[in-house]
């Protein structure tokens, strides 16, 4: 079991499906600001610190003459992927993602609803943080919070398996792939 680290900073990713007429600014702020205060296991609660970009996943639907038009209730699908910061936790990556799930999906849901699936939220790689986050992104940040901490010791998502160092072809990725350990 990989031991816990003082004032984790991790890396995630939380995806969900929205309405197509979701101001994405407004989704980042809820997830941003659900993650202000997170819990341990000790009962003592830590104050959080999410910075990241929100963007689409999906393309839009094309509308227009000739376009189909969107059915009733139809979803996309949104992203945010950006460093969770918990100054004075003491916790492994795997446990400070899972807080911030707890807290994300029940934002999430009192501002949107059912929307059939909770929000998934998962921690990755921090390299993913960089590179998979589009120049297009709307950035978020925790509000209230006292101030951004330095990154005092970044916390890298550990896989589930033991996996052996392989180099990767230099194949263009998709810009939205993302590796998540679960």
């Amino acid at each position: 079991m990989p031991e816990p680290l003082n004032s984790p900073t991790v890396p995630l990713l939380v995806t969900t499906d929205l309405p197509p007429d979701t101001d994405l600014a407004e989704f980042g702020r809820v997830v941003a600001d659900a993650v202000r205060t997170l819990t341990c296991e000790e009962g003592v609660s830590h104050e959080g610190f999410l910075r990241g970009g929100v963007f689409w996943l999906d393309p839009p639907r094309p509308g227009g003459p000739g376009a189909a038009p969107v059915a009733a209730g139809e979803l996309r699908f949104a992203a945010l992927i950006g460093h969770l910061s918990v100054p004075g936790m003491r916790a492994t990556a795997r446990e400070v993602a899972a807080r911030a799930r707890k807290v994300i999906t029940r934002a999430v849901a009192a501002r949107y609803g059912d929307l059939g699936s909770p929000a998934a939220v998962l921690a990755i790689r921090a390299e993913d943080v960089g590179e998979r986050t589009p120049p297009s992104a709307v950035v978020v940040a925790t509000g209230g919070a006292a101030a951004e901490p330095a990154v005092a010791e970044p916390a890298v998502a550990e896989p589930a398996v033991a996996e052996p160092a392989v180099a990767e072809p230099a194949v263009a990725e998709p810009a939205v792939a993302v590796r998540a350990y679960a």
